[in-house]
């Protein structure tokens, strides 16, 4: 049985959800791809996985960073769980582009290159948004695409961290990577 709790950010409303143990989902309320990885049939109840995760929200959303990550269930391919654990590791008020993170993909698996479309794709499915930092990943351009909260989000995120947002844009429609 999964589980679901609300929280209310300054951002918006975003759903967490659990198997009981560990998080396995956390979603603006509005996104895309919204509770993809929550079974059909879940019970709203709170539970130590999700007062430890609205924890970690409350010192996140007030400027701090927390030294803390709740257990996490990446329900996902192989593959999008390795593009996610390199996110794990961009720091706090940092950015890592898709070509790096396919860069290090490749290392891993031992290939030659990777496609930073594919690293996309997975960073696009992210179900642990926030505590896996998605928002941290740009272009190699500097721009900021492919957020599934929306770019507003991902503005105000990447500035409520600090980060130098000197050399990101916002693409318009049909504009590379």
């Amino acid at each position: 049985m999964d589980y679901t709790i609300h929280y209310d950010s300054p951002l918006g409303g975003i759903t967490l959800g659990s198997d009981g143990k560990a998080l396995l989902g956390l979603w603006f309320d509005d996104q895309k791809y919204f509770a993809d990885s929550l079974a059909k049939q879940y019970e709203v109840k709170e539970l130590p996985v999700f007062e430890e995760t609205k924890r970690w929200l409350d010192i996140y959303f007030s400027g701090g960073i927390p030294d803390f990550t709740p257990p996490l269930l990446m329900k996902c391919s192989d593959f999008r769980k390795s593009v996610w654990k390199i996110m794990l590791g961009i720091p706090y008020g940092h950015t890592m582009t898709y070509g790096e993170i396919a860069d290090k993909v490749a290392k891993e698996r031992g290939l030659e290159n990777m496609s930073a479309q594919a690293v996309g794709g997975a960073v696009g499915h992210n179900s642990i948004s926030l505590i896996i930092p998605c928002h941290r990943v740009v272009g190699s351009s500097g721009s900021l695409t492919g957020y599934a909260g929306g770019i507003n989000k991902k503005v105000q995120l990447l500035t409520l961290e600090k980060a130098n947002m000197e050399h990101f844009f916002v693409p318009k429609k049909g504009t590379a990577l």
